[in-house]
């Protein structure tokens, strides 16, 4: 036997045998009851997460090609893993029994990496998995394992390429934020790009908004939300700013959408795509929740570097949250980068989801740009370029909340275009018991009370420090008589509230207060100055005729304190003074005689013409105690008459008890000269002599008095007295006695206006007012 022989000899041995180990190592991969490996898999998994995980059922490993290769390696079979009813158990003080089960988890493994240590799974499927989530008051969760760590470094590496999701649920409990929710997640056929997302999105929430403000609320909100479009397109044609982008795009950071229209128009190839898709309903502070939407894939949730693609429309009670956008690090919640949508029925009620004190107000829409960078302790989010509709007003602007310690800070610009007067009736309670029931206020208005009785949320206000400035260009109550130019400074610090400057034009002047609520202790503690300036008494009643031929102005000051948690109370308590001073004008005679000077001059007037009547001057000061608003001098002078007011009006119970004095100059067909009275309630005025003039100017004291006590007097000036009054005098004792306020919860008598020698007074009513005596006077 030649060597060469006995080499092929061997060789053909050796390749027997290599053929013969083959085919039984793939007889016993094929034939191996993988069941008996479950123990020692069950065992290791188990020991790595802490909990014990099981495999109930069949353990298999079966051999496809794989596809998407070509070449020799489509030839190649991979192994393919099943497993089916897996469990993982949860601690023992959870509600449920398993964290996880699973119907079946199958995945296939490349075998050339292997030889490289590299584990290589394409996909892997995930059939009906189900997760229990728990908190409980105590902080505790079920989500957190103590995760085994290896003394060595890992030899092995593992590449996991997607995860599918076939039927998934959820269900979270979470006791800390009264959160009971089940959800349902599913991959998606295809995925689908953010940009797309986003204009479905937009139509959609826009759609939804005139549901909570009306279809014209919601056309004018659009309108809104395009005209910033146009703005930041304007913008980055002139390049201020980079073109708008889709959220969470690599362009995007830090570069808020106009809207989600133009940021859908150009979208990066890159840009991030949905793989996942969930729905979910429970509960969230004993409210409904419902919602819907979409995520990134399930392995880009691991991934801290990359922004994931997340979309929400969810209903929690009266509150509708959409969103758009990016979150980086979902783990741990490193940004934010969202287009943002708020529907609901009043800012008030977003404190319980933000911490954020907000007015109460009507129902709202608004949309806008949400950014956030969140770190331990010195989180910012910026919401940015936002518009909105509350009630029938626009605002827009941006807000920036700061966390920080030991409150968090609240600040920014909004601005109103054009806001109306009756929006503002729920920030101070003043809105109809109906619209306080659709808002959830649980305050009711009594039938008997004009002043507001709906607390203030003073324990609201140490949550968070506050320092906003607001603009409202066009503030209408009643449309002829328009309020412009409103500005106010909004600040808050640790619960106290100030608001100074508060000022804003009308009639032709301006009104300028200094407003400042601390509400650290109850009660709260108020003080007001205010001061009016060059107010045109014809455009005070425009729509009046026989007004529009006075030229005078009406100036004056205020100043005033009180404690009290409601605007009743503050009303009930207040002390301080006020004065008003018109200046020389004209006035139409047909209105003074309309006020009850000479019926029968009125008859005349209309049917032959009207001329007018000067004003020499007419002065008021009025002197408020413990609630009781006391006139201690109110005069009119004019050539045809003097007329003075005296009485008292009572805040505590709402009562009024005056005493309206006409002395005419000259003859007369028929005279007035019995004084006229109005007495009764803020809500049932009684009116002597004439009961249809003065019960209108009643109903305006009602009306006035609900947004500023002292103002509750203007609608009534009307003057007395048979003298002419020393008008220079007067005026210059007006200018140097500027009126003064004890601090809050301090009774002290304010003095009231010293009058000149000489000028006359009208007569109170000959019994006392609202049971307190009445100083004596003379004529």
């Amino acid at each position: 036997m030649t060597i060469a022989r006995m080499a092929g000899k061997v060789v053909a041995w050796l390749v027997a045998v290599l053929i013969i180990l083959i085919a039984a190592i793939a007889m016993f991969i094929f034939t191996f009851d993988w069941n008996r490996a479950r123990p020692m898999v069950d065992d290791k998994v188990s020991a790595a997460i802490g909990r014990t995980f099981t495999i109930n059922g069949d353990l298999t490993v079966s051999w496809h090609r794989a596809s998407g290769e070509t070449g020799w390696r489509a030839w190649i079979l991979w192994p393919t893993f099943a497993a089916r009813n897996i469990t993982i158990a949860n601690p023992d003080w959870t509600k449920q029994r398993y964290f996880a089960t699973l119907d079946e988890i199958d995945f296939q493994v490349k075998l050339l990496p292997l030889l490289t240590h590299d584990i290589v799974i394409p996909t892997i499927n995930l059939v009906r998995p189900s997760i229990d989530l728990e908190r409980v008051a105590d902080g505790r969760n079920n989500w957190t394992f103590k995760l085994k760590s290896s003394a060595h470094p890992l030899e092995w590496k593992l590449d996991l390429h997607d995860i599918r999701l076939d039927q998934g649920n959820i269900a979270l409990s979470d006791q800390p934020q009264d959160v009971a929710m089940q959800a349902t997640v599913n991959t998606l056929g295809h995925a689908i790009p953010i940009g797309e997302v986003l204009k479905q999105q937009e139509n959609k929430s826009r759609s939804a908004s005139a549901d909570v403000v009306g279809k014209r609320g919601a056309r004018k909100l659009s309108t809104q939300a395009q005209a910033a479009a146009s703005a930041a397109s304007a913008a980055s044609a002139s390049g201020v700013s980079a073109a708008p982008t889709t959220p969470g795009s690599p362009a995007s950071a830090g570069q808020p959408p106009a809207s989600g229209t133009a940021a859908a128009v150009t979208q990066p190839k890159s840009e991030p795509q949905y793989g996942i898709g969930w729905t979910a309903t429970g509960s969230y502070k004993h409210s409904a929740l419902s919602g819907s939407g979409k995520l990134g894939g399930v392995l880009a949730l691991q991934d801290a570097s990359r922004p994931v693609p997340v979309q929400a429309d969810v209903k929690a009670g009266d509150l509708h949250v959409s969103l758009v956008g990016t979150v980086t690090d979902p783990a741990h919640l490193a940004a934010v980068d969202l287009r943002l949508w708020l529907q609901g029925s009043s800012l008030d009620r977003l404190y319980p989801l933000t911490g954020i004190t907000l007015p109460q107000t009507p129902p709202y829409a608004t949309e806008g740009h949400l950014t956030g960078n969140i770190k331990a302790g010195g989180s910012v989010f910026r919401y940015e370029k936002f518009s909105s509709r509350v009630g029938g007003s626009d605002l827009d602007g941006t807000l920036i909340y700061t966390q920080r310690a030991p409150r968090p800070l609240l600040t920014g610009e909004v601005v109103s275009n054009l806001l109306q007067f009756k929006d503002l009736a729920p920030v101070v309670g003043a809105d109809s018991n109906a619209s306080k029931a659709r808002r959830g206020a649980t305050a009711r208005q009594p039938a008997n009370k004009a002043l507001p009785v709906e607390g203030f949320r003073t324990e609201r206000w140490k949550a968070i420090d506050a320092d906003v400035k607001f603009t409202g260009r066009r503030i209408v109550k009643d449309p002829a008589l328009p309020i412009t130019d409103l500005y106010t400074h909004i600040v808050m610090i640790d619960g106290v509230l100030s608001l100074e400057p508060l000022k804003f034009g009308v009639a032709g002047g301006a009104i300028a207060s200094d407003l400042h609520l601390d509400g650290r202790e109850r009660p709260l503690k108020a003080r007001a100055s205010t001061r009016v300036r060059h107010l045109k008494l014809k455009q005070l009643l425009p729509t009046v005729k026989t007004m529009q031929s006075a030229l005078g102005e009406v100036n004056g000051d205020a100043q005033l304190s009180a404690t009290g948690n409601t605007p009743a109370a503050l009303a009930a308590s207040a002390n301080g003074e006020v004065k008003l001073l018109v200046t020389d004008g004209v006035l139409s005679r047909l209105l003074m005689e309309a006020a009850g000077l000479n019926v029968a001059n009125v008859v005349y007037e209309k049917l032959y013409g009207d001329r007018t009547v000067h004003i020499n001057c007419a002065a008021a000061d009025f002197v408020v105690t413990d609630g009781v608003l006391d006139s201690h001098a109110f005069a009119l002078d004019t050539d045809d008459a003097v007329i003075n007011i005296d009485g008292k009006v009572n805040m505590k119970n709402e009562t009024m008890d005056l005493g309206v004095h006409p002395h005419t100059k000259g003859f007369r067909i028929f005279t007035l000269r019995s004084p006229l009275y109005v007495k009764g309630t803020f809500k049932n005025p009684h009116v002597g002599v004439n009961p249809t003039a003065l019960a209108l100017r009643g109903g305006a004291m009602v009306g006035l008095g609900i947004v500023n006590p002292f103002a509750a007097l203007i609608p009534l000036i009307a003057p007395s007295n048979n003298k002419p009054l020393p008008c220079q005098q007067l005026i210059a004792a007006m200018q140097s006695q500027q009126p003064t306020a004890p601090p809050p919860g301090q009774r002290k008598k304010a003095k009231g206006l010293r009058l000149p020698p000489g000028t006359p007074v009208g007569d109170a009513t000959r019994s006392s007012v609202l049971g307190m005596p009445l100083p004596k006077t003379t004529r």
